[in-house]
């Protein structure tokens, strides 16, 4: 054996050179691994024993990416491109011996060998795209020519892994290995490439593909027309597109000319500076400083629901999805079955769709059963609380549990902002007491805001954070305060968009401004969605507000036809001038001038408030991080990824700008718009949200212990 460098080294089995990385934990193209591959192929053509040479990897995956820590820094070490090019240069075949995952330049490298191997568990794909990137080191270029151009768009512009199977069908991979033995075989496929001749396949000489989808224009076309929803306000997708037909349409160096420029146009942008951003905060906001992994986790076997409406019921099934029973408790018998029931409709919705199986229908179901006794909930390892938001009702049931339930169960609320810690209060147990927000439709929505409560014990928090993982959620943990982190800043722009209606400005002005930022729909668009009669109660409604003359003129949203919008058959929105008439007649009531308001105004109205908000939630210490409010925002409100979340935002348009604008809005409108503390501390001292380090925040357990991000 010999050592290459500390990741890398090459050992001579017959006539097969090995070259072995080892660089842990997913054998990222570091620098050192750079640098280890090329000195390991030009080691292993400069031995006149070696006739061919085998890359393959330690661990538990391939080569899994590029090191995107390395990003916008300084590079060490060879770069891509010339390890790639010493490989397909080679004059002795190389294979690459894939097992795990080969991703994005993992890819990239293993079609720079001559042949690919690969054991049937193994992965491969381009995911750049989810970076806000492209394939930037020829993979736009090489992969079109073995798939061809349809089957590249679908991979590269969802970043989708495909299995080996289908990697070998599509020519990707030239032969499948025995699972554990992908050593073996890929030495016995280099000794049959020396004892057959076999040629040193370049794909990027193979030209038969991307020929064939020559002058035809309309693959593209069409591919950008039925996916347009899917990519809109995305950059990524079409600049992958683009190389595509670059690959299609121009010789090999010309293309990777277009995918160098392209790549950089990307990597320099706000987007992918997002996107990249978003990808460590999702990973971030599960790391809680003063909650070690080494705490104890709480074994959760059994979990009760209260509550079998729309809520309860999509909880519930995030836990039968895993294999953890569920009891729902309901108050009447015809509750429950109409719960129950929404249940197997969404399994056999899902189902029909390709899903799940028929069997995994029933499998799930039958972990979830009901019960009209509280009692029922004695043996749960955890419950969660899913009624109506009232703290009457939510205290009157936290007595009960406590007399109820088994010592040491996770007691939780699905509270959207209600005060926890009075929550708590009614218990003999309030370290076991914790916030979990899902999101609606539960069984759908990724958010999962856990809230800690000043008792709240370390080891509910990190059982509650796991659990959350473990059953498919994206977990953020805040502290107690009025809608916590994102109903607390929902706030401020609902605020904003009702008072911009009394100024002159549309709903649907409103909504295409929001829509044209990155949301899925405006603020408006969503009440109609949601029905605006939520929480209107006929009989004390007196004409009060818009909303109010809305649902009593029957205009309830989009069940009814018509809310803010006027509906067709197909609910296609327009614009109502039934509901123009009733604010122009509630302006002309207020005694205000109604005044043409541009979309500027609009955008800065709505979003600045909001990042004004955040910066209070950190400086009262409701959240660890900046990024944490972002996920939120992301991943429980719609925010565009490629926007990075309210306060990624805010250091992007400059939080100078940011408060200049909060302090134009305070002088005209009122202290409602008093910048945050916090904002004014940041600009004096010339930083932003991202360098925000806090002196005291959530705290945990009875000790008050205090969490530093």
């Amino acid at each position: 054996m010999t050592a290459i460098n500390p990741v890398t080294d090459l050992t001579v089995e017959g006539e097969i050179g090995v070259l072995t990385l080892n660089s842990p934990p997913v054998n990222a193209l570091s620098g050192r691994v750079r640098q280890g591959i090329y000195d390991g192929i030009t080691a292993a053509n400069a031995d006149p024993a070696v006739k061919a040479i085998v890359l393959i990897c330690e661990g538990r995956t391939f080569i899994a990416g590029a090191d995107i820590t390395e990003f916008g820094g300084a590079s060490k070490g060879p770069g891509l491109h010339e390890v790639q090019d010493m490989m397909e240069s080679s004059p002795k075949p190389v294979v690459a011996a894939i097992h795990g995952t080969a991703l994005g330049g993992g890819l990239e490298v293993a079609l720079c060998a001559h042949y690919r191997v690969a054991v049937p568990s193994a992965k491969v794909g381009l995911p750049e795209v989810n970076l806000g990137l492209l394939p930037g080191a020829g993979g736009t270029q090489r992969l079109p020519r073995i798939v061809g151009a349809q089957k590249a768009l679908e991979m590269m512009t969802s970043g989708q892994h495909v299995p080996a199977k289908a990697a070998l069908a599509m020519g990707l991979v030239d032969e499948l290995a025995e699972e554990g033995k992908l050593r073996e075989a890929a030495i016995a496929f280099a000794k049959k490439c020396v004892s057959e001749n076999k040629p040193l396949v370049r794909v990027r000489d193979n030209d038969s593909k991307v020929a064939a989808d020559r002058g035809k224009p309309e693959i593209f076309e069409n591919f950008r027309k039925a996916n347009a929803r899917k990519f809109r306000g995305f950059m990524a997708p079409e600049w992958n597109i683009r190389c595509i037909e670059a690959a299609v349409n121009l010789p090999f160096e010309e293309g990777i000319a277009v995918e160098r420029k392209l790549f950089m146009e990307l990597m320099t942008g706000s987007q992918s500076a997002a996107q990249r951003y978003s990808f460590f905060a999702e990973r971030t906001a599960q790391k809680i400083p003063d909650v070690p992994d080494t705490t104890e986790i709480i074994p959760v076997k059994k979990v009760g629901i209260i509550g079998a409406g729309t809520m309860g019921g999509g909880i519930a099934m995030n836990f039968a999805n895993v294999g953890i029973p569920v009891v729902i408790v309901e108050v009447k018998q015809e509750a429950l079955d109409r719960g129950l029931a929404t249940i197997r409709k969404n399994y056999e919705r899902t189902a029909s769709r390709g899903g799940i199986t028929a069997e995994q229908v029933e499998q799930r179901c039958a972990l979830i059963t009901g019960s009209l006794e509280m009692e029922a909930l004695a043996d749960v390892d955890m419950v969660i609380e899913a009624v109506f938001e009232r703290m009457d009702i939510k205290k009157d049931i936290f007595t009960k549990l406590d007399v109820i339930c088994k010592p040491g169960a996770i007691l939780g609320t699905n509270t959207s902002g209600l005060n926890i810690d009075e929550i708590a209060s009614v218990t003999q147990r309030p370290q076991d007491v914790i916030g979990l927000h899902f999101f609606s439709p539960a069984n759908v929505m990724k958010l999962l805001e856990i809230i800690q409560a000043d008792h709240t014990s370390k080891e509910v928090i990190n059982t509650s954070m796991k659990l959350a993982k473990k059953i498919g959620k994206i977990a953020v943990l805040a502290g107690v305060c009025p809608g916590f982190v994102g109903n607390r800043i929902l706030g401020p722009r609902q605020r904003e968009a009702q008072k911009l209606v009394m100024e002159g400005a549309m709903p649907w002005d409103i909504d295409r401004v929001l829509y044209d930022f990155g949301f899925p729909m405006g603020p408006f668009a969503m009440s109609d969605l949601a029905g605006l009669d939520i929480g209107w109660v006929k009989e004390r409604s007196k004409g009060e507000s818009i909303r109010d003359v809305l649902c009593e003129m029957d205009r309830r949203g989009q069940k009814t036809g018509a809310g803010y919008y006027d509906y067709d058959e197909n609910r296609v929105a327009k614009p109502s001038p039934v509901t123009e008439k009733i604010i122009h007649d509630f302006i002309v009531k207020s005694g205000a001038n109604p005044r043409t308001i541009g979309d500027e105004e609009i955008l800065e109205r709505c979003i600045y408030p909001m990042i004004n908000e955040g910066a209070k939630i950190l400086e009262e210490g409701k959240a660890i991080r900046a990024s944490d409010i972002d996920i939120v925002w992301q991943n429980g409100y719609g925010w565009p990824v490629y926007r990075g979340g309210p306060m990624f935002y805010g250091d992007l348009v400059g939080l100078p700008k940011v408060l200049a604008k909060m302090q134009e809005f305070q002088a005209k409108m009122g202290d409602a718009y008093k910048p945050a503390a916090l904002l004014e501390k940041l600009v004096a001292e010339g930083k932003g949200f991202k360098d925000f380090k806090p002196n005291n925040g959530i705290t945990t357990n009875t000790k008050k212990d205090t969490v530093h991000a």
